[in-house]
């Protein structure tokens, strides 16, 4: 190894790396030992200090720290800033450091797809996305790609121009993309709903979602944070990425848990028992409801596969 440790960004990045790579990445990474994992959340107010870390046996050792500060958006910079750095499992030496949003970005839309690969409905055709963001952009992207059947794509914000600007920059698509003026609506229209905003209370209710399809919660990252409500809840068959970062930390099943909407028995499995087929999507109208947590171990799988790529 150099003596000198890489500092990998999107700019260092070479050509090629893409959605499927970053999905092969992730179920590569479920077929190899559970990982180890570890979180540290610090707060100030609205701002937030994390550090979240993860250890796969034979694979790798990954510490990611990153800063959460809402406020810095009306100053025109940037609200989540840090690095994550990557150490070898046999010597335990530093490979790497690899700049937080680019980590972030392979990892969080693949963690999603991953999970509608397994649970979605073969035939689905028509996405709903709530969010006009990052996330939102990437996850057309990523879900057309590894869903090359879907045949429209809906985009929801609360800001309607913002809707309709994100769709416009996806004309030319094979696909419709189109803005959505009605959150219910579309939740009724769609196979696939996945949401990817920072809302503090549920946005999505479980009354407008029809048998069969299949719900992706990402936004929610914070104790008090919820994307979907308790009747949805109910009605679905629940999946986590990872039950360590998702039950204890995200508002989004640990407010419901608390107060016995639901109990840790109406979780059917995560990525490990879902890639290894011990749980899954038991009939065509069932309601599955996946939460992305984004934890570390799913950063770890992301950082080697982009480390590797560089390589």
């Amino acid at each position: 190894m150099s003596s000198t440790i890489p500092f990998i960004t999107a700019a260092s990045l070479p050509p090629g790396f893409g959605w499927k790579q970053a999905v092969e990445a992730i179920a590569r990474g479920h077929d190899r030992p559970r990982a180890k994992i570890a979180d540290q959340f610090l707060n100030r107010e609205t701002d937030a200090f994390v550090n979240r870390a993860a250890w796969i046996d034979g694979f790798g050792i990954g510490a990611k720290s990153f800063t959460v500060f809402p406020g810095n958006a009306k100053h025109k910079r940037l609200s989540v800033q840090g690095a994550m750095l990557v150490f070898d499992d046999q010597t335990g030496a530093p490979l790497a450091v690899i700049d937080s949003g680019l980590v972030t970005y392979w990892k969080t839309a693949p963690d999603s797809v991953y999970g509608a690969l397994l649970l979605a409905r073969p035939d689905s055709k028509a996405l709903l996305i709530a969010g006009t963001g990052v996330v939102a952009d990437s996850l057309i992207d990523a879900y057309s790609t590894l869903f090359p059947d879907l045949e429209r794509v809906m985009i929801w914000g609360r800001n309607i121009e913002k809707s309709r600007a994100l769709a416009s920059r996806h004309v030319g698509r094979p696909f419709v993309v189109e803005p959505a003026i009605d959150l219910k609506s579309a939740a009724h229209e769609a196979d696939i709903i996945s949401t990817a905003t920072m809302s503090r209370q549920p946005i999505l209710m479980g009354d407008w979602v029809k048998p069969g399809t299949h719900v992706d919660l990402i936004g929610a990252f914070k104790s008090d944070m919820r994307e979907a409500d308790d009747t949805l809840l109910r009605r679905s068959k629940i999946f986590v990425d990872s039950y360590e970062t998702t039950l204890d930390h995200i508002g989004e099943l640990l407010i419901p848990l608390r107060d016995g909407t639901i109990t840790r028995a109406d979780l059917r499995g995560d990525l490990y028992d879902l890639t290894q087929r011990r749980a899954g999507r038991d009939d065509p109208d069932t309601i599955t409801l996946f939460k992305n947590g984004g934890g570390a171990h799913l950063d770890l799988m992301m950082a080697r596969a982009l480390f590797d790529w560089c390589e």
